[in-house]
Parts: structure tokens; C-alpha cells; sequence
């Protein structure tokens, strides 16, 4: 019988082996090849290959997974600063083993899909690429992001119970002890045309789109979201004010203050906000008649010295009025910007002198006219009128959440037709802004934001050998990261 012989070949420069064992069936040839790999130390029979790691091979001994040739023989070199610096932010923030409790057996994919947003964003079908070359793959080598298994991965996780576990242990880790919250509710559209119940017309501020509308309830103080939810487009934002306090509520959190967009302002929502005594200031809506009410009884005599605040570099003239909500006393704040107001008018003027067509009544131009400029804030409290824009511009912090969502945690586009799957991908999103702005509060103050730290550390490299791994030397931009964050790049894991 003839003995087996290895058969070394070289391609681009690499050699590879495999195994023959010549034989005859039928008269015949017939020499099965069997595949070893690329060749790393041929004297000693040391071989690598994706199925079988590094290991040994003999015709004599067999297959053995002992290497034991002379020197360490590098394996791989990873993608390291990046991966190193989230993972260990997330670590020492309690948030790396608060998101691996979110789904037993999971743990690795989850992890490697919220950094593969965090780091690389686009469709989930690359992850895999970006995960063998990152250190990642040393930190959770049991991620299972074959494209299949990644569509069972958001299932799972959109899964109501898996988000009912998740939330109460959030929520009670941001809270610290605390009970009451300030909070800012607003929504924004995905646009979806994928078919499914969630997607439908929406015509928000007159802008016309098919979509899948998001709400999200974010903490005044620490600008941290609170909680998510989704409706399809139709459903408009004053009919979902209740439902969101409601469900903050059955996860602990005590609402006792909230700043609302104009889109939430109707006669409902006020009643309910009074009822469950929770103080409010909201902006109203051009076309309410309390609007129009305020606008004419006041706008003539706004623009006083005694009214002129400076509010970011803006002149603008604010009058604090009795006003009457739902049969309780409340304050409106008056007011026009007054750079505003010059171009309004410019644009009103130049209108009306351009329009031939009839001219619209005296009073009408005349209620137009003065509203030019003009918004009016209402209040539960009575507030200082140089307080008062500083408080409802607080809300700006739920846009930078909703920026965050979008551009940060990979949000958009909507690549699922499934309610489940969408759930698990708007739960991942969720988790991955949070991730983001903890980074990002750990650098305010200095020149960077976490987006340009990331792509920053990025470059730092590791080699990866079989029983450690060297980090490259770091440059002076990644040590100041890694300085402002607290956190030693090490030489050696």
C-alpha cells in the first residue's frame, strides 16, 4: 500500500499544505486531498487553519494541538484601541455586565453587535468581517453573527420580556436612589417603506413621509434616555403623552416635572398633567385661540425696555401673563425675538407688496403683522423671566439624544419588516446611545467628542500570539484619550 505524503504549494508568496494518500478504487486514482492549512514552521510540522487553530502534524504522530516550535508565532494583528477603551469604560461603569444580563446565551452577540455599531455601523451582514479583525473577538469569541443567527440575535432581544427585565435594572442604576424625575418627551419619524402594520403616513409639521414614528422619555438632569417607544406614523404626539408617563411609571420612574414640544399641548393632556400633579411647561401652538388671544392683547406693548432680556447673544422681549388652564391658574411667557422678528417681517412686507391678488382684511394683516417674531411659552410654575428659556431649551437635550440614536447608533435605515426583529433593533440602538453619550460625558470639556476618539484609537494595533497579546505603542492623541477617560493602555494582556 503506498504511504501518505504531504504536498507543499506556494501561492502569493505563503505555502500551504495538504495530506495525500494515494489509492486505487475501480482500477483507478483516486487521491483524496486532505486540507492542513498554511504552512507555519515546515521543519516541525507547525500548520494553521481556520477549522483547526495552530497545531502540529506529523506522518508519524498524528494531529496534536501542542506547539512547541522555537519562538511565539503571531497569529493575528487586531484593530485594538477602539474595542479596548469601550470595553473597559463600559466595565468600570457597571453598563458591560448590565447589558450581558439582558440576554443569557447571547452575551457575545450582543456585545459584538453593539460595538460593531459603536465603532463601524452599517448592515449587520459585515459584522462578522469587522469582529474578526478587532480585539473584540479575544473578548467574546462566541459571538454568533452568521447572518442567520443575527436575525434570530434581534429577535430574541426584541422579545417584551427580555425588555421588561432590562429596563427596571437601568433604570434603577441611572437613578441612583432617586425617585422623581424631570423629564423631556418628544418624538421623530423612521421613515419605513417596508409593509408592516407599524408603517403608515405621517404628516408631521406638514412634512408628508412613511415612516415609523419613535418617542422617547429622557431625564432632565442628566440628559440620559429614559425609555423608548414606537408607533406607526399616523398616530400623532398628543395622544401619546399619557400612555409614555404611564409606562415610566410601572418601571418605578415618578414623573413630577416634564417640558413638552407644542405637538403635546391639548386640553386632555393638560387635565391629566394636573391631575397626577406633574408640573409642566410646554410652547404653544400658532394656531390655538388662546395663542391668538395672547398674541393680540399683549403684542403692542412688548417690545419695552423694561421686558428686553439678552439670551444667547439674541435681544428678545418676554411678558409674564396670567393665564387660565383647564380652570387653573397658570403663566404664559410672551415673547419675540427680536432678530427673528426683523426678517419675518421683511419676508411678510415684500409678500404683500408682491401679492396683486384681493387683499385679505384689515384685521387678519394686522393680527399677521404683529405675531411675526412671536412665541409664547405656558407654565404650571410661576418662573423667572430670565429663567424661563433657559428651563424649556432644556429640551434641546432630547434632540442631541434623538442625533445620537440617529447618526451614532446606527438607527437608520430600517432594514426589518418583523415587529420583533424591529424591537430588537431599536433595543440595541437604545443601548448603544447610551453607551455612546457615557463616552462622550467622560470627554466634555476637552477637544474631543467620542465619535472623534473612536476613529482616533482605531489606529492603535495589537498582535495577538498564543499566550498573549502586545499592544503597539500609543501616540500622543490616544494617550490624551486614554488620559481624559482614566485609563491605561497597556503594553501587554
Amino acid at each position: 500500500m503506498a504511504k501518505s505524503f504531504i504536498h507543499y504549494q506556494e501561492i502569493k508568496g505563503k505555502q500551504y499544505a495538504s495530506i495525500y494518500t494515494p489509492r486505487k478504487v475501480n482500477g483507478k486514482k483516486d487521491n483524496q486531498p486532505l486540507y492542513l492549512g498554511r504552512v507555519i514552521d515546515k521543519e516541525n510540522g507547525i500548520f494553521t487553519s481556520k477549522e483547526r487553530g495552530t497545531f502540529k502534524y506529523t506522518l508519524a504522530n498524528g494531529f496534536s494541538d501542542s506547539v512547541s516550535h522555537g519562538q511565539k508565532e503571531e497569529k493575528l494583528i487586531l484593530d485594538f484601541g477602539d474595542a479596548y477603551v469601550m470595553y473597559t469604560v463600559l466595565k468600570e461603569h457597571g453598563f458591560w455586565d448590565l447589558f450581558r444580563s439582558v440576554l443569557s446565551g447571547w452575551e457575545d452577540t450582543l456585545c459584538t453587535m453593539l460595538f460593531y455599531r459603536l465603532l463601524r455601523g452599517g448592515a449587520s451582514r459585515y459584522a462578522r468581517d469587522w469582529w474578526s479583525g478587532s480585539y473584540l473577538s479575544q473578548i467574546c469569541p462566541r459571538a454568533k453573527i452568521e447572518s442567520q443567527r443575527v436575525s434570530e440575535f434581534f429577535l430574541a432581544l426584541g422579545n417584551e420580556q427580555v425588555q421588561r427585565e432590562f429596563f427596571p435594572k437601568y433604570l434603577a442604576k441611572i437613578s441612583d436612589g432617586q425617585k422623581n424625575h424631570g423629564i423631556l418627551i418628544d418624538s421623530t419619524g423612521m421613515p419605513n417603506d417596508c409593509h408592516s402594520p407599524l408603517t403608515a403616513i405621517s404628516n408631521h409639521n406638514g412634512v408628508i413621509s412613511n415612516e415609523t414614528r419613535l418617542i422617547l422619555a429622557v431625564d432632565r438632569i442628566t440628559g440620559l434616555p429614559l425609555l423608548f417607544r414606537y408607533n406607526p406614523g399616523n398616530i400623532v404626539d398628543v395622544s401619546t403623552l399619557k400612555s409614555t408617563i404611564l409606562e415610566l411609571s410601572t418601571y418605578g420612574v415618578s414623573v413630577d416635572f416634564s417640558i413638552l414640544d407644542a405637538g403635546y399641548y391639548c386640553e386632555k393632556n393638560i387635565k391629566s398633567l394636573y391631575a397626577e400633579e406633574i408640573r409642566f411647561i410646554t410652547r404653544l401652538s400658532p394656531n390655538l385661540k388662546l395663542y391668538k388671544n395672547l398674541v393680540r392683547c399683549h403684542a403692542d406693548t412688548l417690545e419695552s425696555p423694561e421686558n428686553a432680556i439678552f439670551y444667547r447673544e439674541r435681544l428678545l422681549y418676554i411678558k409674564r401673563v396670567p393665564a387660565e388652564l383647564c380652570g387653573r391658574t397658570a403663566y404664559a411667557y410672551v415673547a419675540i425675538d427680536h432678530q427673528r422678528r426683523a426678517d419675518e417681517m421683511y419676508s411678510f412686507m415684500k409678500r404683500s407688496k408682491d401679492n396683486k391678488k384681493k387683499e385679505q382684511p384689515a384685521d387678519k394683516l394686522d393680527y399677521q403683522r404683529k405675531s411675526k417674531g412671536m412665541f409664547i411659552i405656558v407654565s404650571s410654575d410661576c418662573v423667572g423671566i430670565s429663567e424661563i428659556l433657559p428651563l424649556y431649551y432644556a429640551r434641546q437635550a432630547i434632540e442631541q439624544v434623538f442625533d445620537f440614536y440617529k447618526n451614532n447608533a446606527d438607527l437608520l435605515p430600517l432594514r426589518t419588516h418583523n415587529e420583533g426583529t424591529l424591537r430588537g433593533h431599536l433595543m440595541l440602538s437604545f443601548m448603544a446611545t447610551i453607551a455612546y453619550m457615557l463616552v462622550n460625558s467622560l470627554l466634555d470639556g476637552t477637544k474631543f467628542c467620542a465619535d472623534g476618539a473612536f476613529r482616533a484609537l482605531h489606529n492603535l494595533k495589537c498582535k495577538v500570539f498564543d499566550d498573549c497579546i502586545l499592544v503597539k505603542e500609543a501616540n500622543s492623541k490616544v494617550n490624551d484619550i486614554a488620559k481624559h477617560l482614566k485609563i491605561e493602555i497597556p503594553l501587554k494582556l
